[in-house]
C-alpha cells in the first residue's frame, strides 16, 4: 500500500551541519502518527522542508504518490498538507470566524469579478465556506467566542484555532507542531478528543510533540528521530520501551526508564 505522505532520503544542512540527514520515514492514510526525539533531532527542519517553508538540500516527499519537494507552501496546501507551527499565528483583530474564512481565500474557485459582483458563485462559494468554519469551531469548542476577536483568547484557545485553521481546506493530512506545548493539562486531554473526532472524519495527522505520554496515548504509530534521522519506530509502546529511545533522550540503559514527558 502507498503512503499517503513518504520521506525518502531528506538532507539539510546549515552551514555544513546537517540538521536532516537522510531522512526517511512515511505516513499511512487514515493514521494519527507521532514524530517524536529530543532538542536538536531535527524534527522541526524536517518538518518545514516537508510543508515547503524551506527548501530541501536533497531527498524526495511524496503526497498521495506526487511529488511535491520543491513546492511553495501554498501549492502543498492545495495538494492536501497543511500545518500548524510552534508560535501561535491567528489574526488577532479579526473575529475567530474571520480568521478562518481568510484562510479559506486562497482556496476558493472565485475570482476577484466574482466577489466585486458578488455572483452567486460567490455566494454559493462564500456560504460553503462560513458553514465549515462554523462546524469547525463548534468541533474545537469556541462557538460562544464565533464573533469575539482573537486578541481576547487564552493561548490554548489560539491554539485551537490555529488547528481549525489548518482544516479549513479539508486536507488529507495535517501536519501539527507541538500541538500541547504550553498548555494545561485539562486543554491537553481537549485536543486530543479534537484530534480524534477529525481522524474519525477522514483527516490523516502527523504529530510532532515533546509530551511522549500525549503522543503514546493519542498515535497510532510513533517515529523517533535522533541526530536528523529515523532512529526507530513502531507502536507507541513499544518505541517508549525501546533501548534507543531512551538513549537517544537520557542516555539512561535499559531497566532504568524515565518519565519521557519531561524530556527535550
Amino acid at each position: 500500500m502507498i503512503p499517503l505522505l513518504e520521506i525518502s532520503d531528506l538532507v539539510k544542512a546549515f552551514r555544513g551541519v546537517r540538521a536532516v540527514d537522510g531522512a526517511s520515514f512515511a505516513v499511512q492514510a487514515g493514521s494519527i502518527t507521532g514524530l517524536i526525539g529530543p532538542n536538536g533531532s531535527g524534527k522541526s527542519t524536517a518538518i518545514d522542508c516537508i510543508s515547503g517553508f524551506q527548501r530541501a538540500d536533497a531527498g524526495r516527499v511524496h503526497l498521495d504518490g506526487t511529488a511535491i519537494d520543491g513546492l511553495p507552501p501554498q501549492r502543498i496546501a492545495r495538494a492536501g498538507l497543511t500545518r500548524t507551527f510552534q508560535d501561535v499565528r491567528v489574526y488577532d483583530t479579526y473575529t475567530v470566524l474571520e480568521n478562518l474564512l481568510v484562510v479559506a481565500k486562497p482556496f476558493a474557485t472565485t475570482n476577484w469579478a466574482d466577489a466585486f459582483l458578488r455572483t452567486q458563485k460567490f455566494r454559493e462559494t462564500h456560504g460553503q465556506a462560513e458553514a465549515r468554519a462554523l462546524d469547525l469551531i463548534d468541533l474545537v469548542g469556541l462557538t460562544r467566542l464565533t464573533h469575539a476577536p482573537a486578541l481576547i483568547l487564552s493561548y490554548g484557545q489560539k491554539k485551537l484555532l490555529a488547528f481549525a485553521a489548518a482544516m479549513m481546506s479539508n486536507p488529507s493530512i495535517v501536519v501539527l507542531d507541538e500541538p500541547v506545548a504550553g498548555v494545561n493539562p485539562t486543554r491537553v486531554n481537549e485536543v486530543a478528543e479534537i484530534v480524534r473526532a477529525a481522524n474519525r472524519g477522514g483527516t490523516t495527522f502527523l504529530i510532532i510533540e515533546h509530551n511522549v505520554d500525549f503522543i503514546t496515548s493519542l498515535c497510532d504509530h510513533v517515529i523517533v528521530f535522533d541526530r536528523g534521522r529515523k532512529l526507530t519506530e513502531g507502536p507507541p509502546a513499544e518505541v517508549h520501551r525501546d533501548p534507543l529511545v531512551l538513549d537517544a533522550y537520557l542516555g539512561v540503559e535499559p531497566g532504568h526508564e524515565p518519565h519521557l514527558a519531561r524530556a527535550g
